[in-house]
């Protein structure tokens, strides 16, 4: 039969099982919605398989059983008993050079067409009631999937284009009001998108909508779990393994570590479909989910909200469900688009630990950062610069730590900051550090107080302390008044204490003073 290939790309549940494609069955979870409820609503981040559980649904209620055929839910479905489906995809959608509510018009005909039904009304919400009705009478209560509803908002997030953003939230409000009162005339309504900031105010009035997006029956909806992983792809995993001569558990941990760990109640971990099928296909370790996508408004709002360490934050889910576009918090951006995710829930509070779900997202965002902030004039190149930071770290060489930092630092641009506060200048620090793949902390919490970050390596531990407009020998002075250094004595490695000042007008390190504690 040979290898099955890779549906890299492939959003059509009809092209995948057709042409020869590996999937992963979903299906049984997919028949657990479709036979317990009627109305949901799914947000996951871009590239995670939310067009093809679309198309899967479209399939299964046309009736295309031949379709099914080696799935679970072959044998558990009602194949006599067909449904129309009215499938609408945002991403095309605003892919069309016109206005939003043009395109929308053009869409809704478009399909009215392929039914045989001539639309007469003028608004988009107004063409979307006759298009369901009209439908529902001549063929059956019809199953509405919506895919990508908040592309034409989050296309425009960015500071210069939020007007349009709420211009199009407005129409999108029009077009899905009139569902609220059609529920008699539909069997089911499926709606996907990659955030919540837009949910409230266009789903204002459709409160019977069931929002799946953290609930862990349906955690693993889309995506791929270290089992489906290792019992669908077994041909590309022994072809990776003959590749790269490791052993089989060497080799599925190093793929668990760059591209597995996405979560949305803590506990169940996903592979992104995009980034692990492209691990396979090229069998090389590097960023292909990341470089999918430049999360261009996100450094936006990292510059505004002043934070740029963003491990074990600390939130609470229903911060993460609120949705205003001119009052969007930074910890919900980056979970609902994918950058973080959850690694620890307490169900009872809803507290949430949010990380990097992986190796590949990590270390593409740092170094997305590092590009972001350092200047192309007098800071050396980013990765020039971790490497020989990392190993002046290894070799205990803290001047030339000092001189790579402060070459970073020198010529920011005033426009990223401008603000000159300490947490910024922290946050470009820890960028760096975080970035060498070394054991850094920053922030961390102590029965004496908070350190600034501490950086092991394999022989000695660096405990440093930033401060602004201060003398190095005062910042000093607070890691040892505070015997920051008790924490690691344990360990028995040589202690260095680093007191660091920051000059706001000259830009840079102006104090340096170490001693070994």
């Amino acid at each position: 039969m040979g290898i099955k290939k890779l549906p890299i790309g492939v959003q059509s549940f009809r092209q995948l099982k057709e042409g020869g494609y590996l999937y992963v069955d979903k299906t049984e979870l997919i028949h657990k919605l479709a036979t317990e409820g009627s109305s949901y609503f799914l947000s996951r981040p871009r590239r995670f398989g939310k067009s093809l559980l679309i198309s899967t649904l479209k399939e299964l209620f046309s009736g295309a059983q031949s379709l099914f055929a080696d799935t679970w839910v072959a044998e558990r479905w009602d194949w006599s008993t067909t449904h129309p489906v009215i499938h609408l995809s945002f991403d095309a959608i605003a892919q069309r050079d016109l206005p939003l509510d043009e395109a929308i018009k053009i869409a809704l005909k478009e399909v009215a067409g392929r039914f045989g039904v001539v639309l007469r009304q003028e608004s988009v919400g107004l063409l979307f009631h006759e298009l369901i009705v009209a439908v529902s009478g001549r063929y059956g209560k019809p199953v509405i999937l919506i895919d990508e509803y908040d592309k034409p908002i989050i296309e425009y997030l960015e500071e210069s284009e939020i007007n349009r953003a709420e211009a199009n939230q407005l129409i999108l409000r029009q077009f899905y009001s009139v569902l609220k009162n059609l529920g008699e005339e539909i069997r089911l309504l499926f709606v996907t998108g990659v955030s919540k900031f837009a949910k409230v105010s266009i789903f204002s009035d459709l409160n019977h909508l069931n929002d799946i997006s953290l609930n862990p029956e349906y955690a693993t909806l889309v995506g791929y779990t270290q089992q489906e992983l290792e019992d669908n792809f077994e041909d590309y995993i022994q072809r990776g393994i003959t590749s790269f001569g490791f052993e089989r558990t060497y080799f599925l941990e190093q793929a668990r570590e760059w591209y597995n760990g996405f979560s949305w109640d803590g506990k169940q971990k996903l592979y992104n479909p995009f980034g692990i099928l492209n691990f396979f296909a090229n069998n090389d370790f590097r960023n292909y989910w990341f470089s999918s996508g430049t999360p261009t408004f996100l450094w936006e709002q990292m510059k505004k909200f002043d934070k740029f360490d963003l491990e074990n934050l600390s939130t609470n889910t229903r911060l993460l469900e609120k949705a205003d576009l001119r009052n969007i918090t930074l910890e919900s951006l980056l979970f609902q688009t994918g950058y973080l995710t959850i690694k620890t829930k307490d169900f009872f509070t809803g507290d949430v630990e949010l990380d990097y779900p992986n190796k590949e997202v990590r270390d593409s965002f740092y170094a997305f950062l590092l590009d972001r902030i350092a200047s192309p004039r007098k800071a050396p190149d980013a990765g020039a610069a971790v490497k020989t930071l990392s190993a002046a770290f290894e070799s205990g060489l803290l001047d030339e730590v000092r001189e790579i930092i402060d070459a970073m630092l020198a010529d920011l641009p005033y426009d990223v900051f401008d603000k000159k506060t300490e947490s910024l200048y922290h946050g470009l620090i820890h960028i760096l550090f975080n970035y060498l793949g070394m054991r850094v902390k920053s922030e961390v919490h102590t029965k004496r107080g908070r350190l600034d970050a501490v950086v092991e390596t394999a022989a000695a531990v660096y405990i440093f302390e930033f401060k602004f407009n201060q003398t190095p020998e005062a910042v000093l002075a607070q890691i040892k008044s505070r015997n920051y250094a008790q924490t690691y004595r344990a360990g028995g490695k040589k202690i260095t204490a680093v007191g660091v000042n920051f000059d706001t007008d000259e830009r840079g390190v102006t104090g340096w003073l170490e001693e070994d504690i």
